[in-house]
């Protein structure tokens, strides 16, 4: 997301870069629950009104005003995970996660949404990778999850995006950094000659 944001705002496009959980002060505490391995006890309601509440504060405190000043906003989540996590993977009501989205997201829905895929053992590889160089001990909430929630999750993106092709864009992640970013720009671009 780094690379991609540094690329667009070389070409002069006004963003910002945020993420779910964790995008606002409220959200790194509640980021803080969510993915501590010591709550292995949180019950999926729980943790689908946990992510409610961190997106409500994400939407009125960060997305809505950069948006209302025009600027692009780029997003590592945003609502398609609660659906696929706490809905497909966690059995949550579905009926209750729409319900729940179209309040705290007030509406606003990404013009384009990319699933960065990969075999689901390369997803945990990289993942501890990720907290080894950032200095975490060990896997956090969710990548101590069995393989088959991280498969159901895995599955869940996928069928969410081939029933959500208008937006969905499924980038193969398992090629290098350098060809991931070419093939979402490629996608990019349309967006890039409207806001010129």
């Amino acid at each position: 997301m780094k690379r991609f944001a540094k690329r667009l705002k070389g070409l002069e496009i006004s963003l910002i870069t945020t993420l779910e959980p964790g995008g606002t002060r409220i959200g790194k505490d509640i980021r803080k629950i969510l993915l501590d391995s010591r709550n292995k006890n949180l019950s999926p309601l729980t943790e689908l009104i946990l992510y409610a509440a961190d997106r409500a504060q994400h939407v009125a405190e960060v997305i809505k005003p950069a948006l209302t000043q025009g600027k692009w906003v780029i997003c590592d989540r945003f609502f398609d995970a609660t659906v696929v996590y706490q809905g497909i993977a966690r059995g949550q009501d579905m009926n209750l996660i729409r319900t729940l989205n179209a309040q705290v997201t007030q509406g606003i829905q990404p013009d384009i949404t990319f699933l960065l895929d990969c075999p689901v053992d390369m997803g945990l590889n990289r993942a501890l990778e990720r907290n080894e160089a950032q200095s975490q001990k060990g896997q956090d909430r969710f990548e101590r999850e069995a393989m088959g929630f991280h498969r159901a999750v895995r599955e869940g993106y996928l069928d969410l995006a081939r029933k959500n092709q208008d937006r969905f864009v499924i980038v193969d992640a398992a090629l290098p950094k350098d060809e991931v970013e070419k093939k979402i720009f490629q996608h990019i671009e349309p967006h890039l000659q409207r806001n010129r």
